[in-house]
């Protein structure tokens, strides 16, 4: 009985991980349709902005829930506005543009930070059940990605500004015939994917040794996440992410860590095998 909760927890911890890592490039490529190769960086930026906080005595929870998303959504704004703005509609040329800037940040963050290994030790402690070791930190970044999902939900669902924003991705046109203006709401749109992504560099930063290479571990299961997910933004994120996280589960207890990470990337590849347009163009279709 201990160890099937023990499992649980860890299969909970594992879809939620997969929600943080893909839900700022689920709002970037999946409503804005901008293949962002810096993904990774803007959560390193995150996991950073977070450490020099705490460093500088500010509380932790403060540090990752509201000056990371916020310090990262501001350098987002900055990347529309210079690079991403002129690129609307050239993927080529905007996974060009995105993976310079990934080079950008990594280097600029190896100036300032240096090429070591730094973190911050988790503000839960564990505990045990039974005659197991459970990390109390893994229920906090469940709680938080379940609170984003209904959050993102609830924006975009029941708010003027997130229909605003649907609206224009799906015909900017019409959005502009009716008084909006689709640069302003392309802007806010990429600002809040960017925040995403640091909340998420934030949250994990306390679980990792943080470097500035650290977003190449993020960036391939976040594509593989969002895409096998297919056109629907929440619906898809869930779907695939408690796919992908029960699957590394299974097999990361019943054979190795390393298998489990096979076995994701194998279900992603048999999964887009069977259903190019990802789950939910096959499922859930209507669901946002």
């Amino acid at each position: 009985m201990d160890l099937t909760v023990v499992i649980l927890v860890e299969m909970l911890y594992a879809v939620a991980s997969l929600i943080l890592i893909s839900a700022g490039l689920a709002v970037v490529f999946g409503m804005m349709k901008v293949i962002n190769l810096a993904h990774g960086e803007f959560m390193m930026m995150g996991g950073y902005a977070t450490i020099t906080a705490v460093n500088l005595g500010v509380n932790i929870f403060i540090a990752m829930l509201v000056i990371a998303p916020i310090v990262v959504g501001l350098i987002g704004l900055v990347v529309e506005r210079l690079v991403i703005r002129h690129l609307y509609g050239r993927l080529v040329d905007t996974m060009l543009a995105t993976w310079g800037l990934s080079l950008f940040f990594i280097g600029l963050a190896t100036m300032i930070f240096g090429n070591t290994t730094t973190g911050i030790s988790t503000p839960i402690p564990g505990f045990a059940i039974g005659n197991y070791q459970v990390n109390g930190y893994n229920f906090f970044i469940i709680v938080v990605a379940i609170l984003l999902l209904i959050g993102t939900l609830t924006i975009l669902k029941a708010t003027r500004a997130g229909l605003i924003a649907r609206g224009t991705m799906q015909r900017s046109d019409m959005a502009a015939a009716l008084g909006y203006s689709p640069d302003r709401i392309y802007m806010a749109t990429f600002f809040c994917g960017s925040a995403l992504s640091g909340l998420a560099g934030a949250v994990l930063a306390p679980l990792v040794g943080l470097v500035p290479t650290s977003g190449g571990a993020y960036i391939a299961k976040a594509f593989i996440t969002v895409i096998a997910g297919g056109p629907s933004l929440i619906a898809g994120l869930f779907s695939s992410a408690g796919l992908f996280g029960v699957v590394n589960q299974v097999f990361t207890f019943a054979v190795s860590p390393v298998i489990g990470e096979v076995a994701l990337l194998v279900a992603a590849v048999i999964l887009l095998r069977l259903l190019p347009q990802g789950i939910t163009g096959k499922f859930f279709k209507g669901k946002l």
